[in-house]
């Protein structure tokens, strides 16, 4: 019989009649004294009360007995044995308040090293902070500055954190994610990723673009500005996204289907990231996909992946970033003409709206200016277009109910990067912005949960 353990179940009860009885004379004389209940207030008074029970109850869940004669010895890693010295403790932050976990200590005599087998156990080995406060911490740091995480940890969950634990839990946690992203990585480089089994898939589609971060100097060191003669400021983090579509409108353009885009991006070069989103595009079915396209700006490293790791896929230029070339042309070409200036550009869009790219660069090709600069310009621009041109056959595009746009993977590169790496005085190291991101990502992609589930598997 565990009477050990009804004499704590008792201790644990106790301790709970006793804060409910305290929290009840609290609330019915204040509602004696002023006629009304503070609901908040109440709120408030009851999770704290709750909070002080669970840390009763854990506290107790956590001290640890002495082992019996037979369990005090255990294996050490230096290949001799450890032996039991005492029961230690340590404070540990749980999601219901600070607790202490009393717990064996053994030492190897041969190696002097100690260790907690118990900790390893918990999950709590070298931590301040429980799993379930971790996974808190991952969550709000990957969301909101690690200050204002902070804050939200207080205000939230009733726990009072440091920012830098906010900082160096979420990065710890995004540079897990990321490790294990490259494992899956490697084993793409060897050709050993495992067929992704389900129904074809319509259409799957894989975007890509990039966006300057802001990091610290030393990370930019030697490395050569937008501007001539300026250092960088930035580097740039690749982002990612894929997603499926299925259906289109009544109108004939594409529909993406719900919670079907997923993203992946890092600080790295574009050799590195071809393979990362490869095997994002792998996971997602790209083995399966009946039609396969490859959306991006007119960046030659975009182009350069697409041919290396998604061959066969239909390429598109975005239709806005192509349109942005023609915009640009016509404000240098006509810059006190507006008249003229709307007029050329209705003309030359058509040409790239219709698909009719050799009679834009045509076009372009015949301009003669006496400006050296903007001639160079024009001839830049019609390589631009001339070398890009079965990118930009719209109208077919369109026949077959494609996106033609963007639109996404830009609008990822502001709510996935921008919006939690690109906040005014922030400045990254490469190491924390990608583990951040990495978290990030596996976050938005909905795979959190199952990360935090198999991480210790």
């Amino acid at each position: 019989m565990d009477t050990g353990g009804k004499k704590t179940a008792a201790a644990i009860y106790e301790e709970i009649i006793r804060e409910i009885d305290q929290w009840l004379h609290v609330l019915f004389n204040g509602r004696r004294k002023t006629g009304h209940v503070d609901l908040e207030a109440s709120e408030m008074m009851m999770r704290s009360a709750m909070h002080r029970v669970g840390a009763a109850g854990i506290t107790e869940l956590l001290r640890f007995p002495v082992p019996p004669a037979e369990q005090r010895t255990v294996p050490c890693p230096c290949g001799h044995a450890a032996h039991y010295q005492e029961l230690r403790s340590k404070p540990i932050l749980t999601a219901v308040g600070e607790v202490k976990v009393s717990r064996p200590y053994y030492l190897c005599s041969h190696c002097h090293n100690g260790q907690f087998p118990a900790d390893v156990e918990l999950d709590i080995e070298n931590k301040e902070c429980s799993p379930g406060v971790r996974r808190m911490l991952a969550v709000v740091g990957q969301e909101v500055p690690f200050d204002h995480g902070r804050q939200q940890m207080k205000s939230l969950a009733g726990l009072e954190v440091t920012s830098k634990a906010v900082e160096r839990t979420a990065e710890s946690i995004g540079e897990d994610i990321a490790a294990r992203e490259q494992q899956q990585i490697q084993r793409a480089v060897q050709l050993d990723l495992p067929m992704v089994v389900g129904k074809p898939v319509p259409i799957l589609y894989v975007l890509m673009d990039g966006t300057g971060v802001p990091v610290v100097k030393k990370e930019t060191e030697r490395r050569a500005g937008k501007k001539a003669g300026e250092p960088a400021h930035t580097r740039e983090a690749k982002l990612g996204c894929v997603f499926t579509q299925t259906q289109w409108d009544a109108e004939g353009y594409p529909i993406r289907d719900p919670d079907s885009t997923t993203y992946t991006g890092a600080i790295e070069t574009a050799e590195e990231f071809g393979k990362r989103l490869y095997v994002e595009a792998w996971d997602r079915g790209w083995s399966r996909a009946e039609k396969k396209v490859v959306i991006g700006d007119g960046a030659e490293w975009i182009w350069n992946i697409a041919q290396q790791h998604f061959p066969g896929a239909i390429q598109i230029v975005d239709l806005f970033h192509a349109r942005q070339h023609v915009w640009d042309l016509a404000r240098k070409l006509f810059p006190l003409d507006k008249a003229e200036r709307e007029r050329w550009i209705t003309i030359e869009q058509d040409h790239l709206d219709e698909g009719k790219i050799e009679e834009l660069v045509c076009s372009l090709r015949s301009i003669q200016v006496p400006d050296h600069d903007l001639s160079e310009e024009l001839l830049t621009q019609a390589e631009y277009f001339d070398k890009n041109a079965e990118r930009m056959r719209y109208p077919k595009f369109r026949e077959q109910h494609l996106f033609v746009g963007s639109g996404v993977i830009e609008a990822g590169c502001k709510t996935v990067i921008g919006t939690r790496l690109k906040r005014s005085g922030m400045f990254w190291t490469v190491r924390g912005a990608n583990a951040i991101l990495a978290l990030r990502c596996c976050q938005m992609n909905g795979e959190f949960e199952d990360y935090w589930e198999s991480r210790a598997a």
